[in-house]
């Protein structure tokens, strides 16, 4: 199974601009100089962190994705976008990637990217965990129906395993405003389907051809998070990414 070592790409998105502003004098009733009300001072510049995971889903990188969100949480991100490409993995290392992000005090994005991508299997349970979820045209999403690799199931098992994995599909995707009825169906199923089917059935938020677009779509959006609701600042320019 081809891995490729994941990147991470500190994406600055707002420059640190420093204002000065003039000291004015207002004279009141007595005589007296009072200073003018000065503006309140710039707020810091925030950060996007992006990752990218091109990879079957295993412990490895669930410890990498988890080990980003606690990064990116610390460094008071704007937010963490997750680029994923993935075939899909095992179980328990899926389990642990969307506990983590159903945890997460800062917003986490997934963007199954670039064009010819795919979130299959365990990466349809990390898309729909995200707090928004994208992809980029050309690619598909789903087939997350449970396989071994020791040969064929026990029936009972598989319904066990099946009806386990239905129900933890179905309350991520309820919780996240997403298609629960399709999110069941990709777990019963193996339904799958293209970015444009994902979008018209409310399964993603946005399709965007880059992370630029996809930056332009998040500035302004609430995410839900376990600390409360956080409004987005994203640049719109594309033109700062150059």
């Amino acid at each position: 199974m081809r891995t490729k070592a994941a990147r991470f790409l500190f994406i600055l998105l707002l420059a640190v601009i420093a204002l000065s502003f003039g000291t004015g004098l207002l004279a009141d009733t007595t005589g007296e100089k009072k200073t003018a009300p000065q503006p309140p001072p710039t707020p810091p510049s925030k950060k996007v962190y992006l990752i990218t995971v091109d990879a079957a889903i295993t412990p490895v990188v669930s410890e990498y994705i988890n080990k980003s969100i606690d990064i990116a949480s610390k460094a008071n991100a704007e937010a963490l976008i997750i680029q994923l490409d993935t075939p899909g993995g095992l179980v328990d290392s899926m389990r642990e990637i969307v506990k983590k992000m159903m945890s997460s005090d800062v917003p986490v994005v997934v963007y199954v990217g670039p064009s010819g991508a795919r979130a299959a299997s365990a990466g349809v349970f990390i898309t729909i965990a995200a707090n928004f979820a994208a992809m980029a045209p050309t690619t598909h999403i789903g087939a997350a129906h449970p396989v071994t690799m020791e040969g064929k199931m026990d029936p009972t098992m598989e319904g066990k395993i099946v009806n386990d994995l239905a129900a933890m599909a179905r309350s991520i995707a309820e919780k996240r405003g997403k298609n629960a009825k399709w999110a069941e169906e990709a777990v019963r199923k193996s339904a799958s389907i293209t970015e444009t089917e994902a979008l018209k059935a409310k399964v993603i938020d946005f399709i965007a051809p880059d992370i630029p677009a996809l930056l332009a779509d998040l500035d302004g959006k609430t995410a839900d998070l376990i600390a409360g609701k956080r409004t987005l600042h994203t640049p719109r320019a594309r033109k700062s990414w150059k």
